[in-house]
């Protein structure tokens, strides 16, 4: 069965009203139990476990000690390009955006390169705006061919391909593909996606299939908070992450946290999600899988990455640039948003040294593939 035969099956409102329903009775029987379903999932981040955070810490903390040890992986993201011919209306590289445009030359990127590897990281994360007849297979694969010789692990957040595509990619040297639904909300989809490929809802739904498919070692999934219900967006982004741990049993997978940031020439959002909430997000999701990699970006503050470290999260982004030739060719494009947590790789790697744990700048797993 595909995912969106199962994703069909589903209801939003019905998820909803099953989450906000939840008892305390339930969210201690979640706790408790050693095998957790997606109902418990549901009573996790339901609002009846809002007194239950503390002790859903300590719970996640444990076990991603246990799965993960005391380390945090840290990695850049580096933004090749901010062309994009989608209108969005919570991002910066918006197409109706009608600021300057620029995607980075094979020399630019070399540049690129240079200044993120003098801060030590050897995980990259290439990431794009969606403009299909400037950043296209044939651009990754150029850039992949430069980058690859300088990083360890490479990462791509771009546009959804299609499997072949993924296939060439993966051959060219990518280790994991990140690709977030935003919102599973249909309607809401539609509102935020108006104009460009990416208003094809199931279109992009089915991407994790053909990444799978195309036997790219980690999928990294995760919605967008702030657009729509926190909880709903994030029982269905559980749900594709149940469905495809089944059906590519192989495959590593991550999920994502980002919330809305302003950007240039956005909307603004009113689904917010507050700093505790997520707190006990990223904890259900430690609680429901022990293996799922769970990552933060520079979108959060100084404060909360800090506390962060300790509670079940294993993948950090520090120092990092979200415009095109952030780093060192042109540090005033047009960012995709704001980062919050401005403080550089260095100066992070020591806060994650005082709290007991290890920064990881090399992940040797794909030394055993």
């Amino acid at each position: 069965m595909s995912f969106k035969k199962i994703f069909d099956l589903q209801n939003w409102d019905d998820v909803r009203e099953s989450i906000n329903d939840k008892s305390h009775r339930e969210v201690e029987a979640a706790l408790s139990s050693d095998r957790r379903t997606l109902e418990d999932f549901k009573a996790l981040i339901s609002p009846a476990a809002a007194p239950y955070v503390e002790e859903m810490a300590q719970r996640s903390r444990q076990a991603t000690q246990k799965r993960f040890g005391k380390t945090i992986q840290l990695f850049s993201p580096m933004y090749l390009s901010n062309e994009c011919n989608n209108i969005c209306t919570y991002c910066g590289f918006s197409f109706e955006n009608k600021l300057k445009r620029r995607t980075l030359s094979p020399s630019e990127i070399l540049t690129e390169v240079t200044e993120i590897k003098r801060h030590g990281f050897s995980h990259i994360l290439l990431v794009t705006g969606e403009a299909n007849h400037t950043v296209h297979v044939d651009y990754f694969k150029k850039a992949i061919e430069i980058i690859k010789p300088h990083f360890a692990n490479i990462s791509i957040e771009v546009q959804p391909l299609e499997q072949h595509e993924y296939e060439t990619l993966g051959n060219a040297g990518v280790y994991s593909v990140l690709v977030y639904q935003e919102t599973y909300n249909q309607q809401k989809y539609s509102a935020c996606h108006p104009k460009g490929k990416k208003s094809n809802f199931y279109y992009r739904l089915d991407t994790p299939d053909r990444i799978g498919k195309a036997s790219i070692h980690k999928i990294g999934l995760g919605v967008l908070l702030g657009l729509e219900d926190w909880r709903t967006d994030s029982f269905f982004c559980a749900l594709h992450l149940g469905y495809l741990q089944k059906k590519y049993w192989q495959t590593k997978y991550s999920i994502s946290f980002p919330r809305i940031r302003p950007a240039e020439g956005i909307l603004t959002h009113d689904d917010g999600i507050s700093e505790k909430e997520l707190v006990q997000l990223i904890c259900a999701y430690r609680l429901l899988n022990e293996d799922v990699e769970l990552s933060i970006s520079t979108r959060e503050s100084e404060i909360f990455r800090n506390n962060i470290i300790r509670l079940g999260v294993t993948s950090m982004s520090a120092g990092s640039k979200t415009n095109p030739g952030g780093y060192a060719v042109e540090p005033g494009s047009l960012e995709q948003f704001e980062i919050s947590d401005e403080r550089s790789a260095d100066e992070f790697a020591k806060i994650i040294s005082s709290c007991g744990y290890e920064s990881v700048w090399k992940d040797w797993d794909k030394a055993f593939l």
